[in-house]
């Protein structure tokens, strides 16, 4: 069996480029980044998160400015998320965050709504204004047995 080292080389450098580009995709379809852009951490509270789970997005005028970080139980029994927000979005102090739904059945995401006050939030705010996810088993129970 004759060797050939050229050949070989050229082999193992197209592996390795191919698996270099295996580990690209599968980090850009997670949503995982290997630099973190510098980011706000701010916090919302919310009765109910329906479908939303860690990593959803956080979109600004159907713009993803950002992504949720964590989802716990506060001291009050209510969801509380944790958003990381791109630090070059300013937010004023009474911008809205509320828990939308892609089409009829699609992925939730949090909507930030922009207020017009003049002070913008910081790192480790939280959301005075939040509006919880739509139940659709509740919305159409109450519709069906005629539920105020």
């Amino acid at each position: 069996m004759h060797v050939n080292s050229r050949r070989d080389f050229w082999v193992g450098l197209f592996v390795c480029a191919g698996l270099t580009a295996v580990a690209w995709l599968s980090l850009q379809v997670g949503g995982l980044s290997l630099v973190q852009a510098p980011a706000l951490t701010l916090f919302a509270s919310f009765d109910d998160v329906g479908g939303l789970t860690d990593r959803s997005p956080v979109r600004l005028a159907g713009v993803t400015v950002g992504r949720v970080r964590a989802i716990e139980l506060d001291d009050d029994l209510r969801a509380r998320v944790t958003l990381e927000v791109q630090e070059d979005v300013l937010l004023s102090i009474d911008t809205a965050a509320a828990i939308r739904t892609s089409g009829l059945l699609g992925d939730q995401f949090v909507a930030l709504e922009p207020g017009a006050e003049d002070v913008n939030l910081t790192d480790g705010e939280v959301f005075s204004f939040t509006e919880s996810a739509i139940n659709l088993d509740k919305l159409v129970g109450s519709i069906v047995h005629g539920d105020d």
